[in-house]
């Protein structure tokens, strides 16, 4: 990096950590032509998470000269966008050459961050895009394409992605696949700020094993249902990161330690629906190592709650998925699902409940989740379990009076 870059980097990073710092709440965007107040929303997340580092010689989870090309379907309509880009849990700088967006319209602007389009990101920071004057309705698609010249590990969860070599156009027909890259959100602008939904989760939320590219996670499910009975109400943000657990630490911070990152951090949030705590139940693939007792989750669900009370968001308690059958299952991690369960169902902590166990669970075999709604490794949903899942939520729950409906 040539020293002339190096000074300008670092005065856009003042200034943009300076706009970060700002709240979301009004402004204007260039290129807009209502001059009334307009009020930013989150229309898409990818929750920070740390690299992985699993990949083979022959598939490196990692980019070095290319192109990533993220088809991201929004939320929410907006009359302007914004990007946020996210090194927090990074390792290295993180390098970009230049990033594009384009709208409905197919036209690919360019993104600038302080005014430049080349900017270096030190580990542990984040960045806010200036505003992009792009109008698009609810559930559309953008095109972002980011050129990383260097070695580069992204460090926000998986997502699909298309690649190219070098600094390129990459076409809507090369191969997907599903990797870490680094946009962490989406913000949108309008004049009408629609109720906000975050799915707070780990892989089973994440979507981790749903069709490449089809959003046929439960929270893109659930999103769909919500727009068909109220057009433009609602957002439903994918908090969800593959392995994450409630107390420990895993490839990600535990829920408790990003919960002020990945919720409290996104302006306007009304509702949390919660789906964790599997993972801090089973073993760590050796029976001699077991999970946590049941009662350590349940203290972390009361934590989120009430860390999310004051703000005024309200929690929904989603039940654990059935998981007998499964590599890491036991008797001890079934008893403690239940205990979870029991105390989701029956206490009265939560704001509301979400049956996703009783929705995919097998009636006969009540501890294993339904064949035709599990994926070989009878952990993982299919799509139609996701399905069901999303069916599973009573959108009473999320009646809220800025809906508009």
């Amino acid at each position: 990096m040539t020293p002339i870059r190096r000074a300008a980097a670092a005065g856009a990073l003042a200034a943009l950590m300076c706009v970060s710092a700002a709240p979301l709440a009004v402004a204007q965007v260039a290129g807009g032509d209502s001059p009334a107040p307009t009020t930013w929303a989150p229309l898409w997340v990818a929750s920070p998470a740390p690299p992985r580092f699993d990949g083979t010689p022959e598939a490196p989870l990692s980019f070095d000269d290319q192109t990533v090309r993220q088809d991201i379907r929004v939320g929410a309509a907006a009359s302007g966008l914004r990007l946020r880009v996210s090194n927090e849990v990074g390792e290295d700088v993180l390098s970009i050459g230049a990033m594009t967006l384009a709208g409905p319209d197919g036209v690919a602007r360019p993104v600038t961050f302080g005014g430049l389009t080349a900017v270096d990101l030190p580990a542990g920071q984040v960045l806010l895009s200036d505003p992009l004057g792009v109008r698009v309705a609810a559930f559309e698609v953008v095109t972002v394409q980011t050129w990383l010249p260097g070695p580069t590990r992204g460090a926000v969860r998986r997502t699909p992605v298309r690649l190219g070599d070098g600094r390129t156009d990459v076409p809507a027909d090369a191969p997907l696949t599903r990797r870490q890259s680094v946009i962490s959100a989406i913000y949108g602008v309008s004049d009408r700020a629609p109720v906000v939904v975050v799915a707070l989760g780990d892989s089973i939320t994440e979507g981790a094993t749903s069709t490449l590219g089809a959003d046929a996670d439960w929270p893109s499910v659930l999103a769909r249902r919500l727009h068909a009975v109220c057009p433009g109400g609602y957002v439903v943000l994918n908090a969800g990161i593959s392995g994450n657990q409630i107390i420990r630490h895993g490839r990600s911070p535990s829920a408790l330690m990003r919960l002020d990152r990945d919720v409290l951090s996104l302006p306007g949030v009304d509702f949390v629906i919660l789906i964790e705590g599997i993972n801090d139940i089973r073993h760590a693939g050796d029976p001699s190592r077991p999970g946590l007792d049941a009662g350590l989750v349940i203290l972390g669900y009361r934590q989120i709650v009430d860390r999310l009370d004051p703000h005024g968001i309200r929690v929904l308690g989603g039940t654990v998925t059935a998981f007998q059958d499964s590599e890491r299952y036991d008797v001890r991690s079934a008893d403690a699902r239940r205990a979870l369960n029991a105390f989701i169902r029956e206490e009265g902590v939560f704001a509301g409940v979400v049956d996703f166990d009783a929705a995919t669970r097998d009636p006969e075999r009540p501890e294993a989740m339904r064949a035709d709604f599990s994926r070989d490794d009878r952990l993982h949903p299919n799509d139609a379990g996701y399905r069901a899942m999303a069916d599973a939520v009573d959108l009473d729950l999320l009646a809220h009076p800025d809906s508009g409906c």
